[in-house]
């Protein structure tokens, strides 16, 4: 029964990564006209990439979505406004803080910087630079999960605060320095990955789902969007503060 199970879930992940197969195998094929390089270890990556997602679902399944769930229900039943706010915020900073590809970019952002002229290029100062942006993301996330949350409690709807958030990102724009916007569209992206999304999507419907009077799909989701909308204005205006 077990490996009927983890037979499904590898099949599950190879038919969700075949498109992706099939786009490189005919650029590959038809337009480069040349075999892959290094064919064994590509299919062995390959391998380890669909084993790798099968487990990452199950455990989203497993763990992270009950977890996500249970928690936003006990806090809702348990009546403490500051408590849910305060989880809220922690839980969007702490799984952007973690996230890998928020770490990746932050660390290329203070290299090219530093290769740039922008920021000194010692390892006190690359590394200082990268952290700012990480923790300006992480601190903007964690904010964004919180109105959320507040929007869930209080009915409000999604669409003003989405259209009021980008008319604030638009302005930015304009008064950001060139060299952070760049970075700043691409924060927004990469808050939303692995880590942070499971466990938002799952607060939001478990919060709806325990609030009398909300719906679980009309209100429960709705928070990736604050999580990917807060830190294009707060690393703007970080690059505000270092760059100028």
């Amino acid at each position: 029964m077990i490996i009927v199970i983890i037979l499904k879930k590898i099949k599950d992940a190879f038919t969700d990564l075949l498109p992706i197969i099939l786009v490189i195998a005919f650029f590959q094929i038809v337009v480069l006209k040349q075999p892959l390089p290094q064919m064994g270890e590509v299919l062995f990556g390959a391998l380890l990439v669909v084993v790798g997602l099968s487990l990452f679902i199950q455990g989203l399944e497993m763990g992270l979505f009950p977890i996500g769930e249970a928690m936003a229900r006990a806090l809702a039943r348990k009546g403490s406004l500051f408590w849910l706010l305060f989880f809220a915020f922690a839980l969007g900073f702490s799984t952007t803080v973690a996230e890998p590809a928020l770490i990746a970019v932050a660390a290329e952002a203070a290299k090219i910087a530093g290769q740039g002229g922008l920021i000194e290029s010692d390892p006190a100062s690359l590394k200082g630079y990268a952290f700012g942006l990480r923790m300006s993301v992480a601190f903007s996330v964690g904010l964004a999960i919180l109105i959320g949350v507040m929007r869930i409690i209080l009915g409000w709807p999604v669409h003003y605060l989405i259209i009021g958030g980008y008319v604030v990102v638009m302005l930015m724009t304009i008064i950001a320095p060139k060299e952070i916007i760049g970075i700043a569209y691409d924060a927004g992206g990469v808050t939303t990955s692995t880590i942070t999304v499971p466990l938002v999507a799952a607060l939001g419907v478990g919060l709806a789902s325990t609030i009398r009077g909300r719906n679980p799909l009309v209100d429960g989701f709705g928070l990736i969007a604050f999580a990917s909308l807060l830190p294009m204005i707060f690393v703007m205006g970080y690059g505000l503060l270092v760059f100028r």
